[in-house]
């Protein structure tokens, strides 16, 4: 379909060289709109397909991964903002608030 699509574009502007007529001018827009119809579908099962593939691996193409903010991407995620080394929990526990009541 897509060759199709292309090799009747290609007829199109040599149409347009030639002086061709009118209507076949503005079926050249129609025609490129359609291509990149048909490209942007196959792109997109394209996409599909690669994600369903690296599902649940450890590592994943940059263009699949979210793409968010470069701050948020480099950011720490929650449990490593939120770790403590244990002498920190050590004192914690033994020295805790004071309660004034």
């Amino acid at each position: 379909e897509l060759d199709d699509m292309k090799a009747e574009l290609a007829q199109l502007r040599v149409a347009k060289v030639s002086g061709g007529a009118a209507s076949k001018l503005a079926k050249i827009k129609i025609v490129r709109k359609s291509i990149a119809r048909i490209l942007t579908v196959y792109n997109q099962k394209q996409k599909a397909e690669a994600r369903k593939q690296y599902a649940g691996k450890k590592y994943m193409p940059l263009d699949l991964r979210p793409k968010k903010t470069r701050k948020i991407r480099r950011a720490l995620k929650t449990e490593q903002k939120y770790a403590k080394t244990q002498r920190t929990k050590t004192r914690e526990s033994n020295f805790p608030m004071r309660r004034f009541a």
